[in-house]
């Protein structure tokens, strides 16, 4: 049972006793006006931390980008230290990968985190609403008088809980599909396919004709097995796709989403359309910037690195993430990360973060991220700046990204789950063993639904 820390925004270290989602007797006799006494409370102790005095404090920004992201992140960091106006300054620390991020913080103490603001992916979510580390986001916004209706709504969805926003949106992407525009010219094709049985109608002609060496470079990615589980509007979770409560097991198993994938994913590999690139997200992409794939599956944020790759050897066009069959109605979930205030009992510099997160997220600086990144701009206002027309003119794919957010819906927004890591692992090794031939789609389902059920039962056993 998880503890929703509010009252954690006083200097003395309280625990609300308030359970989030909670399905036991204790949870449900908990009244409306309990609860709108105690969003009061933290609303007042919000105010309070929000009046102290943020002028000179120093705060430690950890963040998992590297490379040009990172080079981004720092010039952002540099532009808020030289213009605030409170002497407001930002250490900005890069930690590593996302997975080398959340084990710091899970090895850290309460009140002695080395940080006041982290970047977490997005699969973290559950974990640190559970950790009773957190100052919610939303305990601030409402502080503040903060107009939420300014962050994009289908990404703030994802980060909602009980009508609580607890992180703030700032790198978002979603998957979309790639293609190689020239060899569908080639191939006489002029839809682009929106499903996976589509893309196996047209694999012959842009092999035969295209001059394709494989039709699809599908990388074993956990987040697309997210993701077609989204398309086809299905939980991943049960307890509201972990949404009402802590998950206790998959449903994936159970409403035939994962068999429906597994299906057509083995189909795809076994006509030769689409062979075993490998593991992960970027798994795909080199066979497709090269010219050997027609087409690929990949994030939003690598658009720029795939169009540097290609350099101009060929068009690249954009379109949708497939959909499993073509009667699946659903939508695509967000994937990044977000921004977490942490409680270390220090007013000053809790307000003094708020501040740099508003810098974070205005549409100055999200069009900048934007521009250099790839990511989506989180806050709606930034489409009106003229960086970010710039950028959407000179990438005119990116718009795909933009329509296919706006295209979804925050019901399609994704499962939480606090051992996410470890199901996206498991996911992974058992499409890789099918495709294999080591399982059948069904037996993959199942060793699946098992490790995974298994891993969420500890879990829960130990936060209890």
């Amino acid at each position: 049972m998880k503890n929703k820390v509010i009252a954690a925004l006083l200097s003395v270290a309280m625990v609300a006793t308030t359970m989030v989602g909670c399905g036991s007797s204790t949870g449900a006799a908990e009244t409306t006006e309990d609860a709108a006494e105690e969003d009061a409370a933290a609303t007042e102790a919000a105010e309070e931390t929000l009046s102290a005095d943020a002028s000179g404090q120093t705060i430690t920004f950890w963040h998992s980008m590297g490379g040009v992201n990172g080079e981004a992140i720092d010039t952002l960091v540099n532009k808020f230290n030289e213009e605030n106006e409170l002497g407001i300054t930002v250490q900005a620390e890069y930690q590593g990968e996302y997975d080398d991020s959340i084990n710091k913080l899970k090895s850290a103490q309460l009140g002695n985190m080395g940080a006041d603001l982290v970047q977490i992916y997005d699969i973290g979510t559950r974990f640190m609403i559970d950790s009773g580390w957190v100052v919610p986001m939303q305990d601030l916004i409402d502080a503040d008088g903060y107009d939420i209706t300014q962050i994009e709504p289908n990404i703030a969805a994802y980060y909602t809980v009980d009508n609580e926003l607890y992180s703030m949106p700032f790198n978002s992407s979603t998957p979309i599909l790639y293609y190689n525009k020239t060899m569908f010219d080639a191939a006489g094709i002029t839809e682009v396919p929106t499903s996976l049985p589509g893309i196996a109608e047209v694999a012959d002609d842009l092999v035969s004709k295209g001059g394709a060496g494989e039709a699809i470079s599908l990388g074993i990615y956990g987040w697309f097995f997210e993701q077609f589980t989204c398309k086809q509007g299905a939980s991943y979770v049960d307890q509201g796709n972990g949404r009402e409560a802590a998950a206790t097991a998959v449903e994936f198993d159970t409403n035939g989403s994962a068999l429906n994938t597994l299906t057509e994913w083995k189909a795809l590999y076994d006509a030769g359309y689409a062979p075993n690139v490998g593991r992960g997200g970027d798994s795909g992409l080199t066979d497709f910037s090269s010219g050997k794939s027609a087409m690929t599956l990949g994030s939003t944020a690598s658009l720029k690195q795939i169009l540097q790759d290609v350099n101009g050897s060929f068009e690249v066009g954009t379109a949708y993430f497939p959909s499993v069959t073509a009667e699946d109605k659903g939508g695509v979930s967000i994937g990044g990360a977000s921004l977490w205030a942490l409680e270390n009992g220090d007013d000053a510099k809790k307000a003094a973060t708020w501040e740099f997160i508003k810098f974070l997220v205005s549409p100055e600086s999200q069009a900048y991220w934007n521009a250099q990144t790839g990511y989506f701009p989180v806050t709606t206002a930034a489409y009106d700046e003229q960086v970010f027309k710039d950028n959407v003119a000179q990438y005119p794919q990116f718009q795909t990204a933009i329509d296919q957010l706006h295209d979804s819906a925050p019901e399609y927004a994704g499962a939480l789950l606090s051992v996410f890591p470890e199901a996206r692992s498991i996911v992974e090794t058992e499409i890789e063993n099918m495709l294999n031939g080591k399982q059948s789609a069904e037996e993959a389902v199942d060793k699946m639904a098992s490790d995974i059920n298994n891993s969420i039962e500890e879990y829960n056993l130990l936060n209890e």
